[in-house]
């Protein structure tokens, strides 16, 4: 099993920037390809961001593209999203998640989660 805690969430004004961290656990981290994804109060959780196990390759729904941005550190078994020019549509609750491999996944087919971070954007 693969743990993973995510941090850094919280509130923030419109336009304000967050930095959210995903540290894991239990698994060679770099064996595995990371997402971020997000769910809003009475919506389906979406895909936000995606990185390949070396960070070389990255992913970005278009609503967050020139925003949001993924990295990771293999040393530190860390994959991070800063998150710029928030917007009160990125509120919701954000989510890590590990699949084996060197994909990059946009949908929710991973093989192991975080328990979720509340991010609030105001207006």
């Amino acid at each position: 099993q693969m743990q993973l805690v995510e941090s850094g969430g919280g509130w923030v004004q419109g336009g304000g920037s967050l930095k959210l961290s995903c540290v894991t656990s239990g698994r060679t981290f770099s064996s595995y390809a990371m997402g971020w994804f997000r769910q809003a109060p009475g919506k389906e959780r979406e895909f936000v961001a995606a990185i390949n196990w070396s960070g070389g390759r990255t992913y970005y729904a278009e609503s967050v593209k020139g925003r949001f941005t993924i990295s990771r550190d293999n040393a530190k078994n860390t994959v991070y999203l800063q998150m710029n020019n928030l917007k009160p549509e990125d509120t919701a609750v954000y989510y890590c998640a590990a699949e084996y491999g060197n994909g990059l996944v946009t949908t929710t087919n991973y093989d192991y989660w975080g328990q979720g971070i509340q991010v609030t954007v105001s207006s």
